[in-house]
Formats: structure tokens, sequence, C-alpha cells
């Protein structure tokens, strides 16, 4: 059974490769100083029942961000007020093992579950994301996330839609 787990140090961090060096770096040598700092929070699939240290056969990451709501659509910015809260997602990737078999759909769905933990504590808007090239974006988009009018790299996901997500998947 796989699960869901905040990165410690009981993962096996120095094993995951997912085919991206930022993304390898971050996990190998950032992500549990940033949680430490209170910067983000990294969290990992793995086999439940692994012996330690844990492979890693996915990770997020999700921090709080606060934009400008004329960044959103004109649609959506009319409704809010001048400063938003939200949640990024600063990264997703799964073990190159485990590519192509619904790894990263599974992640992104503990993320909106996040989000809707840390919404119905505090609120925001929606899950934003930086999709790293035009693939990504794609990626992104077929969940639902819309690119911003400022910048068709950086996506935002509404809470309306992360709703219907779950509702869909649970």
């Amino acid at each position: 059974m796989r699960k869901i787990e905040l990165l410690t140090k009981s993962h096996d961090r120095e094993g995951f490769d997912c085919g991206s060096e930022p993304l390898n770096s971050f996990l190998k040598q950032t992500a549990r100083q940033h949680a430490a700092r209170g910067i983000s929070r990294t969290f990992v699939l793995v086999e439940e029942t692994a012996s330690e240290p844990k492979p890693i056969l996915g990770f997020f990451s999700l921090n709080i961000c606060q934009i400008k709501s004329e960044t959103l659509s004109a649609e959506e910015a009319k409704k809010l007020p001048r400063d938003v809260s939200g949640i990024r997602l600063g990264r997703l990737a799964v073990s190159k093992t485990y590519q192509r078999q619904g790894i990263g759909k599974a992640l992104l769905i503990a993320a909106m579950g996040k989000f809707m933990e840390i919404f119905n504590m505090a609120g925001g808007i929606g899950l934003f994301v930086d999709a790293k090239d035009l693939e990504a974006k794609c990626y992104y988009e077929q969940f639902g996330f819309v690119a911003l009018p400022s910048n068709e790299l950086e996506l935002f996901l509404p809470v309306k839609t992360i709703q219907e997500a779950l509702a869909q998947n649970s």
C-alpha cells in the first residue's frame, strides 16, 4: 500500500532520480532545510511497508504564497481584493522507475487534498504552479489549471475546481 508522508530522515533522498537534476537536487539538498526554516513542506509517496530508508516514488512541495489579484484573469480579479493568498505547488516529481503509471496524478490529487486542509483552516483562492516548460504546462492544464495572463507558464487552479476534482477522485 502506498502512502503520502511528510519528508523526514527516514526517506531515501539520495536514491531518488526523476530525470531532472534541479528537482533531484531540491529533494536531496534543499527540501529538509526549507522545512526546518518554515519555507515549504515536502511530501513523499512511499510504500508503507518499505524498510528504512524508504525509497521515494515521487514527491511534491507546498508553500503559502501571496499574489496581486490583477495577475489573474479580469473575471477572477474583479471578485477579489488586491492582495490574495493561495498555495504554491513548488515542485512535483516522480521517480523514473515509476513514471507513466499515474503517480503524478496521485501526487497532484494529494497536493489538492493538502490545499483543502489549509483552505479549511486559513482560506486561500487556489493552487498555483510554475510549469518548467510547455510540456509541464500541458500536463497541469489537463487537471484544470489555467495559465495566468501575465505569464503562460504560471498556472492557477481555483478552489472550486479543486473541490470538484477531489469529489470525482474520492
